[in-house]
């Protein structure tokens, strides 16, 4: 066993030596076969490296050539805008040379013209002097000629001009006057003959009373009942009073506001129908009449409305309109006058060719104020153009209402419309009804006015106060002093009267030579 152990040791070792062996053998071949490899990498390498330095080489040489023809490049760009440079600088030297030696030039001139102008100058001063000494001269020799001053001939002068002025404008006012008249009148004849003739609207016929008939004469005695406690309610609760005299089946409602004349009448006519009259009843039917008249009230008012076309009026301006059925001027119906306008503002305004409905709206509430000028403080046209502000109408409307009666100037064609075709429905025959106090105080101020005239020497009020003639002393006035006269009298008569339509101002001027052959 120990010798198998000892062969199997040295076997081993040996084979240890023989694989030492193998691979320092195998080691030393690979290096000599390293070194061969390094040493053809070396020559390799410097095979590159030499080829590589040549081709540095031969590049830096062509950039180097580059560089240089660049930069004789741009050397020879430069040289040439320099020169260039140096070429306009010159030209632009001669230039300012020239332009030094033009101003020297007009320098010379100019001061030469100087020399000469103050030189005129003195010459103007000297000529000045010697003809204000001749002007001086000459107005002297004038004044001892004419025998008067300066002062005494400029105002001659004046006077000789003034009249000239004073004759060619009164002659050419009179001419234009009589143009403007002649188409004014043909147009506005057309118009108001044509809205007429399309408005048909009824006489005045308005009173202060309302007669209620009765059944029989024994109805009286019912109606004023025990002690007249009947009588005295229906006047206590209505306002109004009640005329129970002879005449036969009928009692007289009076009193001056239409609308408790018109409550008494319902209730008494309810009243006698339902034959039961005692203060309780009467206080009932009062009621009653009053809601009846109410309701009346707004429809008068929706039917004045829609009979005209004016719609979305508000609701309070319509009952306004509907009180205004019970409202008189001069005895004519305030709300058919109303209608009216506004049927003849439609009219008119359809012929010139502005806002019909506009012009309707504005027409119908003119008068507005009418409505509640005998409750409230103002004019109806104060109250109307407040009423119209509250209620939101437009600033057309508005001025419509303020200026229909020439208050305050009218700022549309719309309000002159509204203003001509009040005028109309006023004015028309049987419109209205006047006092003969009213109209003999209106003729007598008419010929007041025109008497307080210097040069006048009669005047006559004619045609109901629609025309004034005016008899002139011929030595006093001259034709054309005529005319500006009747200019300023026609002036002074819209200041200071008010009268429906318009009023014709008719000078005459006559002068007379008499002498008696004997």
């Amino acid at each position: 066993m120990k010798a198998v152990a000892v062969f199997i040791i040295i076997a081993l070792i040996l084979v240890a030596a023989a694989v030492f062996i193998t691979a320092r053998v195998a080691t030393n071949l690979h290096e000599q076969k390293i070194k061969r490899i390094f040493g053809d990498a070396d020559v390799k390498a410097k095979e590159i490296t030499d080829k590589a330095q040549k081709a540095a080489d031969e590049l830096k040489r062509e950039k180097l050539l580059e560089v240089k023809e660049e930069s004789i490049r741009a050397k020879n760009e430069l040289e040439k805008e320099a020169k260039e440079r140096r070429a306009e600088v010159q030209r632009m030297e001669r230039r300012a040379q020239q332009k030094e030696e033009a101003i020297d030039k007009k320098a010379e001139a100019l001061e030469k013209r100087e020399a000469n102008c103050s030189a005129r100058e003195e010459e103007l001063n000297r000529q000045k002097e010697k003809i204000a000494k001749l002007n001086e001269e000459r107005v002297q020799e004038l004044e001892r000629i004419s025998g008067l001053t300066t002062e005494q001939a400029k105002d001659y002068l004046l006077k000789i001009v003034e009249d000239d002025v004073k004759h060619e404008s009164a002659l050419m006012i009179k001419e234009y006057e009589s143009r403007a008249r002649e188409e004014a009148d043909k147009k506005a004849r057309e118009y108001v003959v044509n809205a007429i003739q399309r408005c048909a609207a009824d006489h005045v016929a308005e009173t202060t009373i309302s007669v209620v008939q009765l059944p029989n004469d024994e109805m009286k005695g019912r109606i004023i009942g025990r002690e007249g406690r009947n009588i005295r309610t229906l006047e206590t609760m209505t306002g109004v009073d009640l005329i129970i005299d002879d005449t036969p089946e009928a009692v007289i409602l009076s009193g001056f506001d239409p609308i408790r004349r018109e409550t008494a009448r319902i209730a008494l006519e309810k009243l006698i129908v339902d034959g039961r009259i005692h203060p309780a009843r009467i206080e009932e039917m009062v009621e009653k009449a009053a809601k009846e008249v109410e309701t009346m009230i707004r429809e008068e008012g929706e039917a004045a409305a829609l009979e005209v076309g004016v719609p979305n009026i508000h609701p309070e301006l319509v009952k306004l309109l509907g009180r205004m059925k019970f409202r008189t001027s001069y005895g004519q119906n305030a709300l058919k006058h109303s209608i009216e306008v506004a049927q003849l503002s439609g009219l008119l305004a359809a012929e010139i060719g502005v806002d019909v409905r506009m012009a309707k709206r504005a027409g119908l509430l003119h008068d507005i104020g009418k409505a509640v000028d005998h409750e409230m403080e103002g004019s109806h046209i104060q109250l109307g153009s407040d009423l119209c502000r509250k209620y939101k109408e437009s600033q057309i409307v508005i001025n419509a209402v303020e200026s229909h009666h020439g208050d305050v100037e009218p700022t549309s064609l719309i309000a002159c419309i509204v203003q001509a075709a009040d005028t109309i429905s006023a004015a028309r025959p049987g419109a209205r009804r006047e006092t003969l106090d009213t109209y003999t105080n209106r003729l007598k101020q008419l010929e007041d006015i025109t008497n307080s005239f210097k040069g006048v020497d009669k005047s006559y009020a004619i045609q109901a106060g629609r025309e004034v003639r005016i008899m002139v002393v011929p030595e006093q006035v001259s034709d054309a002093d005529m005319i500006l006269m009747a200019r300023e009298i026609a002036k002074k008569i819209e200041a200071e009267m008010d009268y429906p339509g318009q009023i014709k101002v008719n000078m005459i001027r006559e002068s007379r030579a008499t002498e008696y052959a004997k």
